[in-house]
């Protein structure tokens, strides 16, 4: 499995981006993808998942604001960011697990991660 994240950038307080994870050898399914985000010092958090059947979740810190979806013909997953905050600033990272029947879902796969950040 190869993630690639790719849209990061800086951007002023109350802006958007759109990050891209281009998946490869992977199939998207019931275990899904996932945006997990982090700053110096700290541990690595959640902030988005979807799944095949579609069902999501968000961190309450990003909910209403950013929105997480799949592109299945380029295996691609993204992450609409809207009223951007200076909090958001972090390496994002995008994630995605497998499926492996009895043995349920694997451990995260990782992206190296694209820098995003939000001036006052």
């Amino acid at each position: 499995v190869e993630l690639a994240e790719s849209g990061g950038g800086s951007v002023q307080a109350g802006g958007s981006l759109k990050l891209s994870c281009v998946a490869s050898e992977y199939r998207f399914d019931r275990c899904g993808m996932g945006w997990y985000r982090q700053t110096p010092g700290k541990e690595r958090e959640f902030v988005a998942s979807l799944t095949d059947d579609g069902t999501t979740a968000y961190a309450d810190s990003v909910n209403g604001r950013f929105a997480i979806s799949h592109d299945n013909a380029r295996n691609t997953l993204y992450l609409q960011m809207n009223s951007l905050k200076t909090e958001d600033t972090a390496m994002y990272y995008c994630s995605a697990k497998m499926y492996r029947g009895l043995r349920g879902c694997s451990n995260n796969y990782w992206g190296k991660g694209t820098l995003v950040t939000v001036s006052s």
